[in-house]
């Protein structure tokens, strides 16, 4: 059974008629196109499908679209401003912590959660924050990294 799902995605307003068992994963990248959301494990354990939920990361693979209904997601690419990368995107591109690039978008918005309640955190923070993400190119270095040049570049902007 459809009902209509109203949602504010990437600063935008949008209601389509969904499923009641949709995944939000799902109707981000299926209805919307929203593609850099990654459909890892598909069980909650990989964070390749982490998004923000008002401001909270949130696994979308394990979501129910309609259970954020009239809320705030913000994806991978609702970061991005006019074009340009933000401070977070710009460091993993610069630092290498991209790797092979799949766990990236789940990485970068659990460090962009972290990073908007807690500016300058400390390694251990950062570690805690992307505690549950996995890299299998074990890039968790490089990553770190990205993320403290990141807060760095957010205290100098």
């Amino acid at each position: 059974m459809k009902r209509i799902l109203g949602i504010w995605v990437n600063g935008r307003w949008c209601e389509d008629a969904v499923a009641e068992n949709t995944l939000l994963m799902a109707y981000l990248r299926e209805s919307l196109s929203l593609t850099g959301t990654k459909q890892g494990c598909d069980g909650g354990e990989c964070g390749a499908c982490t998004v923000l939920v008002d401001d909270e990361p949130r696994l979308a693979c394990c979501t129910l679209a309609h259970s954020v209904a009239g809320r705030r997601i913000e994806t991978i690419e609702g970061l991005a401003s006019a074009g340009n990368l933000s401070h977070l995107q710009r460091a993993f591109h610069e630092r290498l912590g991209t790797q092979c690039g799949f766990c990236t978008p789940g990485m970068i918005m659990a460090a962009e959660a972290l990073l908007r309640k807690n500016p300058q955190p400390e390694r251990e923070a950062i570690r805690a924050a992307l505690a549950g993400n996995l890299c299998r190119c074990t890039g968790y270095v490089k990553i770190i990294e990205s993320v403290e040049a990141a807060a760095r570049a957010g205290v100098s902007a």
